[in-house]
């Protein structure tokens, strides 16, 4: 592909995978709202420790072989289906392992709805083993179209589906069925959108071809996702299911800002990382303006999050979940880090260099571990701040390979951000004093997003900020220009 094309295939992937996530994340959270205020939080809390179990089984039956097709530079259809036919058989393995396992799981939380819920919501593996092909499919070929419509289908069906069960008085089974109704439905409609069917084709040599590259990102998943949910078990079972329920819903609403603002860039950006693998100074430039543009919107929408989490809650989840509000600032710190790790890390498997990624994991979660045994003692809100402190910490462990393979250092990294993460802070400090006025709740929100909206684009349009201009012209040579 040439610069041209590439750049032009990027742009518009962009366009579309900031539609797919928007889209999503924004039916996603009516539907959270109104399925928060009909359930409870020990709702919450059931269904997320099943979760942990269904995430840490999708790892195995994903095995890292979905990113291995999108990095690797040639792909044909044996290796699709080959791949495709061996996760679907590691997730039946997986879905007999959990269903026989689901009642000592049970016995152990003290939760005998435990056994059904997981075996039910197990079933979600096999639809997972199909779409990690769909994806790789559609990020390769840059058709984020084709992920935007399949995937606001499937959370419009899921919500539908999860809040009817809801307002019938069916409790976890709704968020159950969300989840399952979710993944299956996605599945559904990327089979019609996206042309690909798997062939009766199977090479071994191709598979471990791919798994060369891919077991060090299965090691490096299953390592950061049992990390990840570690305190989530933890929590689970020192703590009745209410806790855990304010705790995970804590860190949803951030998650899920995040998620669309920088996940839709490095998407985008890992399958332009491989096509550029053999030209790093195009990977560093690659990599910094996605660092400048995902830190440019990540930064605000986090300060912003964290200074109208009370409001937010009251006027939208009500009083019942106040007890969240410090999670959702202290999640909103730890995810204000995300642009500085997934840029650094997308680069690396981008080039190839999974095994660096490995190493990389390995590190992070020994600190990680460590500081979790000290916070476990110290109570839950001193674990999740202890995710921060690690957090700080992994921005340096992951920019420091690449100075030496990319010539992008962590002093350069940071002083790309630095100006984002002023202006943010700035405009945190202004929106938070807005809460002290003693207006009402509904009044008081929507001034603290107008107020913060003003104060964050007008200061970086008048100091001229970088990222803001970079932005600005990608909005103008996408969108289409009048006719004279």
């Amino acid at each position: 592909m040439s610069e041209d094309n590439l750049k032009t295939s990027v742009l518009s992937s962009l366009f579309w995978k900031f539609l797919e996530t928007g889209g999503v994340t924004g039916v996603q959270f009516i539907v959270q709202i109104i399925l928060a205020r009909l359930l409870l939080p020990q709702d919450y809390g059931v269904v997320a420790l099943i979760i942990v179990f269904i995430t840490i089984s999708q790892v195995f039956v994903q095995s890292g072989l979905g990113t291995a097709l999108i990095q690797k530079k040639e792909v044909t259809d044996t290796d699709y289906s080959s791949v495709f036919y061996l996760t679907l058989g590691i997730a039946v393995i997986f879905y007999v392992i959990l269903f026989i396992a689901a009642p000592a799981i049970a016995a152990f939380y003290n939760q005998p709805l435990i056994t059904m819920v997981l075996r039910v919501l197990g079933l979600s593996l096999f639809f997972g083993s199909v779409n990690s092909i769909q994806n790789a499919v559609i990020t390769r070929n840059f058709q984020f179209k084709k992920l935007f419509i399949s995937s606001l289908g499937a959370v419009v069906i899921s919500g539908i589906v999860g809040v009817s069960m809801a307002y019938l008085g069916y409790g976890v089974w709704a968020l159950v069925m969300q989840q399952l109704t979710s993944i299956g439905s996605l599945c559904l409609l990327m089979w019609f959108t996206v042309k690909w069917r798997p062939k009766r084709q199977f090479s071994l040599t191709r598979v471990k071809k791919l798994f060369a590259f891919g077991w060090k990102l299965l090691v490096s998943g299953l390592i950061d996702v049992t990390y990840t949910n570690l305190s989530t078990l933890i929590i689970g079972k020192i703590y009745p299911a209410g806790m855990l329920g304010y705790y995970t819903k804590g860190q949803e609403f951030p998650m899920m800002v995040m998620s669309t603002l920088n996940s839709s860039i490095q998407a985008v950006m890992l399958p332009a990382y491989a096509q550029n693998q053999d030209n790093r100074p195009a990977v560093k430039e690659i990599m910094r303006r996605a660092l400048v543009s995902s830190s440019f919107l990540v930064f605000p929408a986090m300060a912003g999050l964290a200074v109208t989490a009370e409001p937010l809650v009251l006027l939208l989840l009500t009083e019942k979940w106040l007890m969240c509000v410090p999670f959702i600032q202290i999640f909103c710190a730890v995810y204000a880090l995300w642009p500085i790790h997934t840029v650094n890390l997308q680069a690396l498997n981008g080039i190839g260099r999974s095994d660096i990624f490995l190493k990389l994991e390995i590190v992070k979660k020994m600190l990680g571990l460590f500081v979790l045994g000290i916070t476990v003692f110290m109570g839950i809100y001193a674990m999740a701040l202890g995710m921060v402190f690690t957090g700080i910490i992994g921005t340096f462990i992951n920019s420091y390979p690449n100075k030496k393979l990319l010539g992008y250092s962590f002093r350069e990294q940071w002083r790309d951000l630095l100006p984002s993460l002023i202006l943010s802070l700035l405009m945190g400090g202004i929106v938070y004093g807005i809460l002290f006025i003693g207006l009402p709740v509904w009044l008081t929100l929507i001034l603290q997003i107008s107020v913060g909206i003003a104060v964050y684009m007008g200061l970086a349009r008048v100091l001229k900020l970088e990222a803001f201009t970079y932005l600005l012209n990608i909005m103008k040579e996408y969108l289409p220009k009048k006719k004279v």
